[in-house]
């Protein structure tokens, strides 16, 4: 039997962010903490591109666009959903993910989802960069060990 397990090695690797301006004040931290990961883990600041989409909901369509260019070895989503008093943030959480998670099954390129979905600030700002770490940086990193892990099976074959 055969195991293969990624590295987070970011070196020649281009990384897409691509960023809900929808509540910017936690995404931008999200943003930061992913930037920084993706910079400590090798890959090169001119390699990492940002886009900011409205919101959640467009974060996928962006993905798809991008992943289409056949530029980007990995696409990392951020942005913050808050529960509301309506259904509405059901609804944004679930068909983010879902589009985010198509994405990658329908391009071969590697999609990670770093958009947290909380009930208050305190708690978005906590997965932020505060007492429960930062999202955005988990995010960067499960994308650089995913595409490690699918380039070691996938030359092993």
């Amino acid at each position: 039997m055969t195991t293969f397990h990624g590295r987070p090695d970011g070196s020649g690797r281009r990384v897409a962010l691509v960023c809900s301006r929808f509540n910017d004040l936690v995404v931008d931290r999200l943003r930061h903490g992913a930037h920084d990961t993706l910079i400590r883990h090798g890959v090169d600041d001119e390699a990492i591109d940002t886009v900011w989409v409205p919101g959640a909901l467009e974060i996928p369509l962006a993905a798809k666009a991008l992943a289409g260019t056949g530029r980007y070895d990995a696409i990392v989503g951020l942005g913050a959903v808050m529960r509301g008093a309506t259904y509405h943030f059901e609804v944004v959480s679930n068909q983010s993910a879902a589009g985010l998670t198509r994405v990658a099954l329908d391009t071969g390129v590697v999609v990670t989802n770093g958009i947290i979905t909380v009930d208050t600030m305190d708690q978005a700002l906590e997965r932020a960069g505060s007492k429960a770490g930062n999202k955005g940086a988990e995010a960067a990193l499960s994308a650089l060990e995913t595409v490690d892990a699918i380039g070691r099976a996938t030359d092993g074959l």
